[in-house]
């Protein structure tokens, strides 16, 4: 079932209904702050009534599937439910830079987006305003949208709101951080992390099922999961790739990436003030060919300099 069967069995007014109905006592994701979002108030993820995107783009430094030819429609929703103090993108995610729109203009910067071309709209973390992003995705069907839509998560998330996207979302791009309840608490402030982040990439897959393309090799559903190598191991790469490979499935398509750096707070937090080393992302690297995990993307090697 597609969104547009959703939408017209009426399904999809449904789920819009429900999911604001919990943020008048905010649950969408596990933290379960209880704040009343409808009334302003805000939880962990800084998220308020209505949705704050930072920028509405096109893209093309996603994975090959995802950008294709003509990139990816990539809107950045402000705020995010985990805290991570190495994060890349902390003026949107943790400074909660952006603009608060309706869901009338969500919908025209959805309509935007295919207008220029882009294979798919992407949603980067997103899960804090599903039910904002479902009324706006039902408004930009009324005005012919129909591009396949990409759900770029940390990974953070409750089964029952992913199952409000089962038939909504036709590619999930979900990271898999930590394999450590420790690290995930010392380093993202995410409670439950790697528990809570399995279950979900297996309801992703439940839904989408492995990555499918179409001819030219551009993605129409499925799953990638992405892995960020962390310095010292701190990420649990290992053990986190030897359970993709026995729960999910070796055909499973994984990118395994290098590119972290030590910013936000990282370069004050021990272990994590520095670049990955070559042989720390060799490393990873060599538990991704062991494990038989062919399907995918590795990066070049960390500069060391």
């Amino acid at each position: 079932m597609s969104y547009i069967d959703l939408y017209h069995s009426g399904e999809l007014i449904r789920r819009i209904k429900a999911g604001y109905a919990r943020l008048a006592s905010c649950d969408l994701c596990p933290h379960a702050c209880g704040v009343n979002r409808l009334a302003g108030e805000t939880g962990v993820c800084g998220g308020g009534r209505s949705p704050r995107i930072a920028s509405a783009s096109i893209h093309h430094g996603e994975e090959p599937p995802i950008s294709g030819n003509r990139g990816s429609g990539t809107i950045f929703l402000s705020g995010c439910t985990l805290n991570c103090r190495f994060c890349q993108n902390f003026p949107i995610s943790q400074l909660r830079n952006g603009t608060d729109l309706s869901a009338g203009l969500l919908a025209a910067k959805m309509l935007g987006l295919q207008k220029k071309g882009a294979h798919n709209v992407n949603f980067v973390t997103p899960s804090h305003f599903t039910p904002q992003i479902l009324a706006a995705l039902y408004l930009a069907i009324r005005k012919g949208f129909s591009l396949p839509i990409v759900w770029n998560t940390s990974g953070y998330e409750r089964l029952d709101t992913l199952r409000l996207l089962d038939g909504v979302v036709d590619i999930y791009l979900p990271d898999m951080k930590y394999a450590s309840e420790h690290e995930a608490q010392a380093l993202s402030a995410a409670p439950g992390y790697p528990a809570l982040n399995r279950l979900a990439v297996a309801e992703m897959l439940r839904q989408t099922g492995h990555l499918e393309c179409d001819a030219e090799g551009v993605a129409l559903r499925g799953v990638i999961v992405r892995h960020l190598v962390l310095p010292q191991g701190r990420a649990g790469s290992v053990e986190t790739l030897a359970f993709i490979a026995g729960e999910f499935g070796e055909e499973t398509h994984i990118a395994l990436m290098s590119q972290y750096f030590p910013a936000h707070l990282a370069p004050e937090t021990p272990g994590i003030e520095r670049r990955v080393t070559r042989e720390e992302y060799g490393e990873a690297v060599e538990a991704l060919e062991e494990c038989g995990l062919g399907n995918g993307w590795v990066q070049d090697e960390p500069s060391e300099t």
